[in-house]
């Protein structure tokens, strides 16, 4: 019987390491050193992957007309869901079912951006038209339908800045570390990002 057992767990782990060399294959590009769980469910033509690359355990990742496209040292917790676009449900006298993909405008199928060095937490819903920037934290569970600011962590349903990692100068410093010159955020740029996410309205009711 524990014989059995081993043949079956050896038998899993191939399968599943075929399933992973097979699938991988299907994604619109994908760089070096990317991860992926092969029971998760993809549009893999709708999806690009950089480098550095963990989409966690059970993902959903779907996109039928726009893209889903995630930069470099992104990873996910298990069961995130990313969802790059919409049903139509303003047509008179059709069941919302009925209408096909190619009856869909611009605007209902607008696509997900994650840049670069994000991590989203467990269950977290991304949803079309989201651009999460760079260095940004998403929290378990947290429903983001709208611009995500760079070096912010979001919580929440929707989704809203409760903080940033660091502050700008650290940030600077940071980005000198890691990116060339002509990649490095400015500080004008994680200025403006930090008076327009309304930090400090939210954290005046003491959000977490």
């Amino acid at each position: 019987m524990k014989t059995c057992l081993v043949l079956i767990g050896i038998a899993s782990g191939l399968w599943r390491r075929l399933r992973v060399v097979f699938l991988r294959r299907a994604f619109a590009r994908h760089g070096r050193n990317f991860h992926f769980d092969p029971n998760g469910t993809y549009s893999f033509h709708t999806i690009t992957v950089g480098d550095d690359v963990d989409l966690g355990l059970r993902p959903t990742l779907m996109a039928t007309r726009g893209q889903i496209r995630i930069g470099n040292h992104v990873m996910f917790g298990p069961e995130v869901t990313i969802r790059g676009g919409n049903h139509r449900i303003d047509l008179v006298g059709r069941y919302m079912k009925s209408v096909t993909d190619a009856e869909k405008r611009p605007e209902d199928d607008r696509g997900v951006v994650i840049e670069d060095d994000v991590w989203i937490g467990t269950r977290a819903i991304i949803l079309h038209g989201t651009t999460i920037s760079r260095g940004a934290v998403v929290g378990a569970g947290a429903v983001v339908g709208r611009f995500v600011p760079p070096y912010a962590v979001v919580c929440g349903a929707p989704a809203r800045v409760v903080r940033f990692r660091w502050d700008v100068n650290t940030i600077l410093a940071h980005e000198k570390a890691l990116y060339p010159p002509n990649d490095r955020l400015t500080r004008e740029a994680l200025e403006k990002a930090r008076t327009t996410s309304k930090l400090k309205e939210v954290g005046q009711r003491g959000d977490q």
